[in-house]
């Protein structure tokens, strides 16, 4: 019995070792925005609208498209959230800026747009930190994409330096 104990301890300590570097590959690092980065971003986004006149509201969705940051302008309709949130999903869906994305694929426009979570309309903006995508903001209610495209990108522009020194 004493025989047997060592053998397969031997036999379980040289299978580990020789398992261990094939296991490696199963666990990857991601880069992810905390909550206090997508709520800085959402905050200057509607900001910069309510200082140009414009009350919107601006979703800020993490790498995977769940919503993290929510913020409404106390005058913009409720249905400017959803918009906001599905512009942003469409920047995570496709990798680039929603206005970027409705250009360049504008023969697939329509169908996307009846996927749901998804709408492909300027205002929606990919945040990234190292080249790696941490997420999106998307902005609605001002007058038009290209302002509420603005509006994100100053949302962006707020936390610049932070995504900059995010690379390591």
């Amino acid at each position: 019995m004493l025989v047997n104990r060592k053998y397969l301890t031997a036999v379980f300590i040289v299978l580990s070792v020789i398992s261990a570097p094939l296991k490696a590959a199963d666990v990857i690092s991601a880069r992810l925005m905390t909550l206090d980065l997508a709520a800085d971003i959402a905050a200057a986004a509607v900001k910069a609208c309510a200082e140009a006149g414009y009350q919107v509201s601006a979703v800020v969705v993490d790498r995977s498209g769940a919503t993290q940051v929510v913020m409404r302008d106390v005058f913009a309709s409720r249905f400017t959230i959803e918009i906001a949130e599905r512009k942003a999903n469409a920047v995570v869906l496709s990798g680039v800026d929603s206005g970027e994305f409705r250009v360049n694929r504008a023969d697939i426009m329509a169908e996307m747009n009846e996927v749901d979570g998804i709408l492909v309309l300027e205002g929606g903006l990919s945040i990234r930190a190292a080249g790696s995508l941490l997420g999106a903001v998307g902005v609605s209610g001002a007058p038009g994409g290209d302002k509420d495209a603005d509006c994100a990108r100053a949302g962006l522009d707020s936390v610049l330096e932070r995504l900059e020194f995010a690379a390591d």
